[in-house]
């Protein structure tokens, strides 16, 4: 106890000494949410990285899909990195980078209000950022109640309120630099412990050979009757789980959170770097959580009585002391790393983007940084709220709006995104029809499955359907409806023509 409780204080002082140190760097609006537009590519990948993989993924995903899927879970891990971080920087990286410096969007409706002249898009995705932000940030809190119960046999609300509170302190005094830096340690924290508990995990069951032939004998005619289901290529179940990895690797490309990392990055030759150490985190982080909870099913665990989020904890119990501190240190630093990056993006995008000239006309910048620290507070409060009020009673509706964030904004801003960076004939009304559909479809599957066929009555399949019907929707849409007019689409993308107007694109 002695061992894990010194170095949880050491991990705490840390986190706080970063944000005091970096309070020189979040003294405007600009340094504040985008760290000044200077961060170098280790900063910017381990933050990707970071804000990409959380707890959700360790404790809940891992063990879910591992026990659904078996050893061919590890596809997820395995498409999170070659989709979800590679081919994202490679195709939204530099563009991003360039035309978000161009039209002065700190945010992503702020992006879409000035791609478009238009601040009816400004607002509409505002709102959906802060509709859905908010339950996937609560969500973040999952699966450590029993982690910690496991590790220190303290109360769950005790947990999320140290948790909270620590991030909002860091995050408040030194704003994306601080985020930025602490992700790097956390992300460092998470590849040794992950690497560390895998080894340590197929040890305990003979090693790997001896752990997948244990693996291979296992059989549930309930998930499929083939033989050896689970050390299988594909698994039991090929088409729920490309679902899957599409909902959990494409969808990083709708993500405000995610996709300011490139708003923030130096310049080109750190997003050539960046690209290579973000695709290296993916593969160990995503395909080492995967690739454990793929070995799920050898411990005897009753899913029906203790659920999915019992599988992780059950597999590391036995561990050494030391071990399970580096584990309760890894999901604190992979839920802390998005918990920062999800509220910075909340409070930065409720500030800009409705409250700034929409409601308080004048604001300057000292104004803007107080009301976005004071909505920092706010979103942190309440998702810790929601976490606290879903473990201590039976809101289902609240685990079921969790469960359609991620696909709500992803189907709502994937599609209008991509397309406005490269394509000129995007129009206002295809945008907006997007925003529409692929939030919309995501509340009405949670209201009524029973109208979605048989593959779309599952929140991940329906959240990749959005995705990939928005690539569709946005072009078919901007070809019947009139665009925003040639001279101002010129004069958007004239920003790739001219690399020289920006100082730090000398080398694009």
């Amino acid at each position: 106890m002695f061992i894990k409780v010194l170095m949880l204080v050491l991990f705490f002082a840390v986190m706080i000494g970063v944000g005091l140190y970096c309070r020189k760097n979040a003294t405007d609006v600009n340094g504040f949410v985008l760290g000044g537009r200077s961060v170098g590519p280790w900063l910017t990948a381990f933050a990707y990285g970071t804000s990409y993989f959380s707890a959700v993924i360790f404790i809940g995903y891992a063990g879910q899909f591992g026990w659904k899927f078996g050893i061919a879970s590890t596809w997820i891990g395995i498409g999170n990195a070659l989709i979800g971080s590679l081919l994202a920087w490679l195709v939204l990286g530099r563009r991003t980078r360039i035309m978000t410096r161009h039209l002065e969007s700190k945010t992503m409706p702020e992006f879409f209000g000035a791609r478009f002249d238009s601040d009816l898009l400004k607002i509409v995705a505002s709102i959906i950022v802060f509709i859905f932000l908010i339950p996937y940030t609560a969500s973040l809190y999952n699966g450590l109640s029993r982690l910690f119960g496991m590790a220190f046999n303290i109360d769950y609300t005790v947990c999320i309120v140290i948790m909270a509170l620590l991030t909002g302190v860091y995050v408040i005094a030194g704003g994306y630099m601080a985020t930025a830096i602490n992700d790097f340690i956390q992300g460092i924290v998470m590849l040794v412990g992950i690497v560390c508990v895998i080894l340590a995990v197929l040890k305990s069951n003979g090693g790997f050979i001896a752990a997948y032939e244990a693996l291979a004998e296992v059989n549930d005619p309930a998930a499929s009757a083939m033989p050896g289901a689970f050390a299988s290529f594909f698994g039991p179940d090929p088409v729920s789980l490309l679902g899957v990895v599409i909902l959990t690797s494409l969808g990083t490309w709708g993500l405000p959170q995610m996709v300011q990392k490139f708003y923030a990055i130096k310049n080109e030759e750190a997003i050539r770097k960046g690209t290579i150490i973000s695709t290296f985190f993916a593969i160990v982080v995503a395909g080492g959580c995967y690739f454990l909870g793929g070995f799920g099913r050898l411990y005897n665990i009753d899913i029906a009585a203790s659920g999915y989020d019992a599988i992780i904890p059950a597999m590391i119990a036995e561990l050494s002391p030391m071990l399970i501190a580096v584990v309760v240190i890894l999901v604190l630093s992979a839920s802390m790393s998005t918990l920062s990056s999800l509220v910075l993006a909340s409070s930065s995008t409720l500030t800009l983007d409705l409250i700034r000239k929409h409601i308080i006309k004048e604001m300057d910048e000292k104004k803007q940084l107080f009301i976005m620290r004071v909505f920092i507070v706010v979103f942190i409060v309440i998702s810790a709220v929601i976490a606290i009020v879903q473990y201590k009673s039976s809101v289902t509706f609240i685990a079921q709006l969790m469960g359609i964030s991620w696909g709500a904004l992803a189907g709502a801003f994937l599609a209008p995104f991509i397309y406005s960076l490269y394509w000129k004939k995007v129009t206002k009304l295809s945008v907006l029809v997007n925003f529409i559909f692929g939030s919309g479809i995501m509340v009405v599957n949670m209201l009524n499955k029973s109208i979605f066929p048989a593959l779309l009555k599952s929140p991940i399949n329906c959240g990749a359907f959005a995705m990939l019907a928005g690539l569709v929707i946005v072009p078919v849409v901007s070809l019947i409806t009139p665009g925003v007019g040639k001279e101002k689409q010129d004069a958007v993308f004239s920003c790739y023509a001219k690399p020289e107007a920006h100082p730090d694109n000398r080398n694009l």
